[in-house]
């Protein structure tokens, strides 16, 4: 009975001690789990800069060359920044137009002209014709009416192409809208003489998107389709603003849209997500091209 007794408490102990281990194994365990998911979770949001843009096209609308190699002054500017513009509307006129006007009312009156004795050579002819197949006049005359007239229709011919390309000119001496749109922005006003760097912008701006500089390091919990959620760095709109992705660049490049200081980021690397607004966002935004934005991408 006593051995029996010796048996049970060895046992009971051992038992004992096998808890403890278990125990002291399985609570370090649940921590370093509870202390993963808390940095999954703390990394898993991907903040990033960026700025507002028209999702359709942009386009830089430049001056004429003039038939010198320079470009034409402004003399009227017909629109501002922030107007509305359709297809083909007038935006300005060159100082070149009253010349080129001239031109070609000048090129029309010798058409006018040139059509008159074309007119007339070929009356001429046809009484010739007669004259020649009744034998009272040589053909050689009636030949010789002909080469005029040729050479007449030949000059008319030089000349319509003079008149086209002066219609080409004046078409040129009106710079028009390309697209439906806003002008973005105005380079040059009344007086100057555009660079390379155009007249002014137009943007086809009836749906807004925002392009977001995402690092790097952080484009791998980037994807398309993401829900985005979008404030104004300065506080240029209020409230938020919504869309996914929509499009993630292959290339990495250097930053150009850069924070309130610039001085820890200049240099960073970082990939172009284009976020697709939602249609009340975009609206909101409609006349705020490139103003900054801070996009924060849901998990």
């Amino acid at each position: 009975m006593k051995k029996f007794s010796q048996i049970f408490y060895a046992g009971f102990a051992l038992l004992g001690i096998l808890s403890i281990f278990i125990f002291s194994r399985r609570t370090p365990q649940k921590k370093e789990i509870v202390s993963d998911v808390n940095m999954v979770r703390t990394i898993e949001a991907v903040a990033a800069l960026g700025q507002l843009s028209p999702s359709g096209e942009i386009r830089m609308l430049a001056a004429p060359i003039s038939g010198f190699g320079g470009t034409p002054r402004i003399a009227n500017l017909l629109v501002e920044e922030g107007d509305e513009v359709v297809t083909g509307q007038i935006l300005a006129i060159f100082d070149n137009q009253p010349r080129i006007l001239a031109d070609l009312e000048i090129a029309k009156a010798r058409l006018n002209t040139l059509n008159k004795n074309i007119s007339a050579q070929e009356r001429q002819i046809s009484r010739y014709i007669e004259s020649v197949s009744q034998g009272a006049s040589p053909k050689i005359f009636l030949e010789n009416k002909n080469d005029v007239l040729n050479d007449l229709f030949g000059k008319k011919e030089e000349l319509l192409a003079e008149i086209s390309g002066l219609e080409v000119d004046f078409s040129d001496s009106q710079l028009k809208s390309p697209i439906d749109g806003t002008v973005l922005k105005v380079n040059f006003r009344e007086g100057e003489r555009p660079s390379s760097d155009g007249v002014l912008q137009v943007g086809s701006n009836q749906r807004m998107e925002a392009i977001i500089e995402v690092y790097e390091s952080d484009i791998n919990r980037v994807s398309l389709g993401q829900k985005v959620s979008l404030i104004s760095e300065n506080g240029g709109f209020s409230g938020v603003l919504f869309g996914t992705v929509g499009k993630i660049s292959p290339q990495v490049s250097q930053r150009k849209v850069l924070a309130t200081d610039p001085t820890g980021d200049a240099d960073a690397r970082v990939v172009e997500v284009r976020i697709t607004l939602e249609p009340s966002s975009s609206s909101k935004v409609k006349s705020y091209t490139g103003m900054k934005v801070i996009a924060r991408f849901k998990p």
